[in-house]
């Protein structure tokens, strides 16, 4: 299959829904193989049946990748059965609300596990295989409230922010090997639990979208976008890199002007 991403091996976790899945659809319709991870055999088996039913290529690895020994065997396993390793995209991710006085010492540790570490486990186990090949891209899934504090994500937040400065370490690790590491911080993304967020909130999604300068919130074939282009020869020259993907919310600040006055 010809396509940007043609004879690549890829690997997209937490790919049973939303931006992972996104990203693992994309990625294969550009020709990419795509191993699928997801802690969720169906939801795993959900996007290989997708994907395989337009004509592309993927699998399974079923895993929690908060586990650093399930994580070091997909890679490895992945690399032994097709060669190569291409392409990464470390996306799993545990949101969760709550104010600092009244978060868990469970509850903190357990929003870094998926979201700060399963990250550093895939950078970590990748990184030596695609530096062996001579080059690869890891694209790492942060966010943007992981750019700025927000009130009720102390933990999501911190952890993406975690992941952003992991990014850029890794990267200048990795760069002189041809091992590329990126990050890609989107805003308000159409996901099940932005959905389940903003059916509790006051005001609802209208009330939400009109604080976000494109007046809509994103949907996650957009980050895909992103991603692929992350992922391809496209982007030789970045690494390091940060893409925020939020519609413009993090380009302003509070009491500016009117926009009608612009």
């Amino acid at each position: 299959m010809a396509g940007r991403l043609a004879g690549k091996i890829a690997i997209v976790t937490a790919a049973g829904q939303g931006i992972g899945r996104a990203c693992a659809v994309r990625f294969a319709a550009e020709g990419a193989t795509v191993v699928v991870n997801d802690i969720r055999d169906a939801a795993a088996d959900e996007v290989v049946a997708e994907i395989t039913g337009a004509g592309g290529r993927a699998s399974t690895f079923v895993a929690d990748v908060g586990e650093s020994k399930r994580v070091q065997a997909m890679i490895s396993e992945t690399a032994a059965r097709h060669g190569r390793l291409d392409v990464l995209v470390n996306n799993a991710a545990s949101p969760s609300f709550g104010r600092v006085e009244d978060m868990t010492d469970e509850a903190w540790r357990g929003v870094f596990a998926i979201t700060l570490d399963a990250t550093f486990y895939g950078c970590r186990a990748a990184i030596p295989v695609m530096a062996a090949q001579g080059g690869g891209s890891i694209i790492n899934t942060a966010s943007a409230a992981g750019m700025g504090g927000s009130a009720g994500l102390a933990a999501y937040g911190a952890a993406k922010a975690a992941v952003v400065n992991l990014t850029r370490a890794a990267a200048i690790e990795a760069a002189a090997r041809g091992v590329r590491v990126n990050a890609i911080c989107p805003g308000s993304i159409d996901t099940p639990p932005l959905r389940m967020f903003l059916a509790a909130l006051p005001g609802g999604r209208a009330g939400f979208e009109k604080q976000i300068p494109a007046k809509r919130i994103g949907t996650a074939a957009e980050i895909a976008n992103v991603a692929l282009f992350l992922a391809s020869d496209e982007a030789s020259y970045l690494t390091g890199s940060v893409v925020v993907a939020d519609g413009g919310v993090l380009a302003g600040i509070a009491g500016g002007l009117p926009e009608d006055w612009v």
